[in-house]
């Protein structure tokens, strides 16, 4: 099947069957393991930002059947689950996940971040795009406990796009969360294979 890179949203027409996924497996992961090392940004000791693709879900949706067998009643699930987080051709979309091993650090660190879902930003140049954090659920508790895991996108102008693909421009992502602050700037490697998002 030919892939269309430029598709915005995933049918059951795109998906191969759970036998040809059953037999391909093993060969398919070490494909997208492969194609997500570049779309990885590590941001300060704690967090980790895995940019998604139609690509990326369309392998999530492929292991999450093969893994619970749900066949077609799963499957819509998955469709409405992980369609929007195929950017839409303005956009990048990460999945933002605080990875801290020892449990009891990580939940003081988490009960310490409430809201930070709001406070992270790519900067293009001189000009700052802002995090829209996915609206399926809240990712911060009342009391203020944020989740490890977070979906957030950042929509870009046709300007900031195009300052984007200027591969001389720097680009930072960063987060200025009060308990959590850090910055770094995209490898060429993550910038360029990021640009394919943009279409």
């Amino acid at each position: 099947m030919i892939m269309n890179k430029f598709a915005k949203e995933i049918t059951k027409a795109d998906l191969i069957s759970f036998e040809e996924y059953s037999k391909n497996r093993k060969t398919l992961r070490k494909e997208i393991v492969n194609y997500k090392r570049n779309r990885r940004v590590s941001l300060g000791p704690y967090a980790n930002f895995y940019f998604e693709s139609y690509k990326t879900m369309k392998a999530q949706i492929q292991e999450m059947l093969y893994i619970e067998k749900g066949g077609d009643e799963q499957l819509k699930d998955e469709l409405a689950a992980y369609n929007p987080l195929v950017p839409n051709g303005k956009e990048l979309v990460a999945t933002l996940m605080f990875e801290i091993d020892n449990p009891l650090i990580r939940t003081e660190f988490l009960n310490k971040i409430g809201g930070i879902e709001n406070k992270i930003f790519f900067k293009v140049g001189n000009q700052k795009i802002q995090s829209i954090p996915e609206n399926d659920v809240d990712r911060t508790s009342a009391e203020g406990k944020a989740s490890s895991v977070q979906f957030v996108h950042f929509k870009f102008t046709d300007d900031q796009i195009a300052s984007f693909k200027n591969l001389e421009n720097e680009v930072l992502i960063g987060i200025d969360h009060n308990v959590y602050n850090h910055t770094v700037t995209l490898s060429s490697e993550v910038k360029k294979n990021l640009l394919e998002d943009f279409n």
